[in-house]
């Protein structure tokens, strides 16, 4: 499996794109702002994309996605998401009034988008790979994603707070080779991150010592501003772990 980190950070601005992976060229993990640095070639062989949540930083791209290559598109392309998720997207977001409903367009007999509801515990095959979510704790309904191929395995925890039910999920699979972890503010945001519901270093690597696997861990989601004094921190607490920051750009081979 090959992962392309289109985005990362928390925010926007100069060389900042908000969250969102690519698996082995076909496969979104969310849909933030990073899509729109992909060529429209590229962006027209992605068939699946998975949402972690409804957050506009993790759902950006996606109406301009669709938007971009809705000529290009034969087949559908299959959103996978939790119910509550659709449901937003399709109050709030592709509604005829935000943007159009590409689950009717060009007609609702064979449209260019399609939704997939998907529910924490179940699996779903894709390209001879599986995936699963994890109830993670935010603001919104949230999950985090795992994903195997049979022998080698990853998860995004997308955004999340405190969460027992995350932890939980990963020591229930027989293995972790790698953790894209989010871990969004510094020590000194930690009111801040506890009412958002994101980690901080200190709180990341007292939860890390749940985990009974040892997988390298990459560092995403860090906040503007902070994203140097949150890593340092990071580096210092976490023990035990392999540990690097993600940056846009990278391709990691799990």
């Amino acid at each position: 499996m090959q992962l392309r980190i289109l985005g990362c950070s928390g925010g926007i601005g100069d060389g900042l794109r908000t969250t969102s992976y690519l698996l082995n060229d076909t496969i979104l993990i969310d849909s933030g702002t990073g899509v729109g640095d992909l060529t429209q070639e590229e962006m027209q062989r992605i068939r699946h994309v998975f949402l972690t949540h409804s957050h506009i930083d993790h759902i950006a791209g996606l109406p301009l996605l669709v938007d971009t290559i809705f000529h290009a598109l034969k087949t559908p392309l299959i959103v996978h998401a939790q119910p509550d998720t659709i449901q937003a997207l399709k109050d709030h977001i592709l509604n005829w009034t935000i943007w159009p409903n590409f689950a009717a367009l060009p007609d609702e007999d064979a449209p260019v988008m399609k939704y997939e509801a998907m529910t924490p515990a179940t699996n779903v095959e894709v390209d001879g790979l599986t995936f699963r979510m994890i109830q993670v704790d935010h603001p919104v309904p949230s999950v985090a994603i795992r994903v195997t191929d049979g022998e080698r395995s990853f998860c995004f925890s997308g955004d999340t707070g405190i969460s027992e039910t995350f932890w939980a999920g990963l020591n229930e699979e027989d293995g972790l080779d790698f953790l894209l972890m989010e871990c969004a503010f510094p020590n000194e945001n930690e009111e801040l991150a506890r009412l958002s519901k994101h980690y901080w270093p200190t709180q990341l690597a007292k939860d890390l010592k749940k985990l009974k696997h040892r997988p390298r861990i990459g560092i995403t989601h860090l906040k503007p501003r902070g994203e140097a004094e949150t890593w340092r921190q990071c580096q210092d607490e976490i023990e035990g772990f392999e540990i690097f920051r993600v940056e846009n750009g990278q391709v990691i081979d799990i």
